[in-house]
C-alpha cells in the first residue's frame, strides 16, 4: 500500500509545472514563516529540496534575513542517520552527496537539543500528521532522537495531503503540516 501511494503522489507531483511548483513553494514557505512556530525559533533545520519537492530555499533566505540559524542534514549512510549541520549559503555550503542528495559540505554537527523547528519532507501526509517518506526512515529515526524537542513541520503542496497514510510501528507523525494553502496543527 505504501508503494502504491508513493507512486500515486510522485505522478501527481510530476504533473505540476515547474513555474507552478516555484509559486506554490513560495506560498507554502510564506505561510510557514508567518507561524508562531517559525517566529519563536532561532535554529531551524530544513531539508534541501530535490526535484518535485517544495523548494525550501525561500525559508532559508527569509530565516537568514531574520537572524536565524539554518541547519541541513548530512547523511551518514553507514550509520543510517542524519547529522544536522549549519549552513550559511545554499550555493557554497552544499553539494550533492553520495546518493545525489544535496547536503552540507563541511561543518560540525549541531546538537539536536539546539534545534527549535525541523522542516520535514515527505511524499504524502494525512489529516492526523502521519507522513509517508521515501522509505528509508531517516527522518523517522531523527525525529525520535532522545534529545529532540523541536517542533516538526512537514512542508508540502496541498496535492500531497491524502485521507489516510498507512503507518508502521516506526513511523513518526509530525506536529504540523504547512502547504501552499493552509497550516494544520496536531497539538502534540
Amino acid at each position: 500500500m505504501k508503494k502504491q501511494l508513493r507512486q500515486q503522489i510522485r505522478d501527481r507531483l510530476a504533473a505540476v509545472r515547474p513555474a507552478d511548483l516555484q509559486a506554490r513553494s513560495a506560498a507554502a514557505c510564506r505561510l510557514l514563516c508567518e507561524t508562531d512556530e517559525y517566529r519563536h525559533s532561532d535554529v531551524i533545520m530544513i531539508f534541501l529540496s530535490m526535484p518535485l519537492e517544495v523548494d525550501t530555499s525561500f525559508i532559508a533566505i527569509q530565516a537568514w534575513r531574520d537572524g536565524k540559524r539554518i541547519l541541513a542534514p548530512r547523511v551518514s549512510w553507514e550509520q543510517r542517520r542524519m547529522l544536522p549541520v549549519e549552513i550559511q549559503s545554499l550555493t557554497t555550503d552544499v553539494e550533492p552527496g553520495p546518493m545525489g542528495i544535496r547536503e552540507p559540505t563541511e561543518g560540525m554537527p549541531v546538537p539536536v537539543l539546539d534545534i527549535d523547528l525541523v522542516v520535514v519532507p515527505g511524499l504524502a501526509f494525512d489529516e492526523r500528521g502521519n507522513r509517508l517518506g521515501r522509505g528509508r526512515g531517516f527522518y523517522d529515526r531523527f525525529l525520535q532522537h532522545k534529545d529532540m524537542r523541536a517542533v516538526s513541520c512537514a512542508l508540502a503542496l496541498e496535492d500531497q495531503v491524502v485521507p489516510e497514510v498507512p503507518v508502521g510501528e516506526y513511523d513518526k507523525p509530525v506536529d504540523m503540516i504547512v502547504t501552499d494553502v493552509r497550516v494544520r496543527r496536531f497539538g502534540r
